[in-house]
């Protein structure tokens, strides 16, 4: 390769670079981390509260699973398992697993979920999960 050739490919190279870094990456917020489970006032239930933070502007709908250490889906209970949320927007939920189940469940997750319809450029969706202890 010659000097023309490195030169264009070292160009090249710091333009998809800046191009990276000037991209503001969003994503949705799931607290707590690491949740703990406590006794709910159903016997054999086991019971924790999650927060769930919207910041992204292009997403209104999130849907909620749990899964094992393999990412097979763990039956839970919610109010919703698709919460419809607002540009900035806080979502508390109580979340259920049978104890049995408990033992087998290692991830909450949070994804969101994009509007064909709305969907203007790549329409990246985002995963955030939260590891139970």
């Amino acid at each position: 390769m010659n000097n023309r050739g490195v030169t264009i490919l070292i160009c090249t190279a710091v333009f998809i670079a800046g191009l990276i870094l000037t991209v503001d990456a969003k994503a949705h917020e799931m607290t707590p981390t690491y949740p703990k489970f406590e006794s709910s006032f159903v016997s054999g239930v086991m019971k924790t509260k999650m927060r769930l933070f919207n910041r992204r502007n292009d997403v209104k709908y999130y849907e909620i699973g749990v899964f094992d250490s393999e990412w097979k889906p763990v039956p839970f209970v919610t109010s919703y398992k698709l919460l419809q949320m607002d540009y900035l927007e806080t979502v508390s939920f109580d979340l259920y697993i049978n104890t049995k189940d408990l033992s087998n469940s290692t991830y909450i997750c949070s994804k969101s979920k994009l509007i064909k319809s709305d969907v203007i450029s790549t329409g990246i969706a985002s995963r955030i999960c939260s590891k139970i202890k």
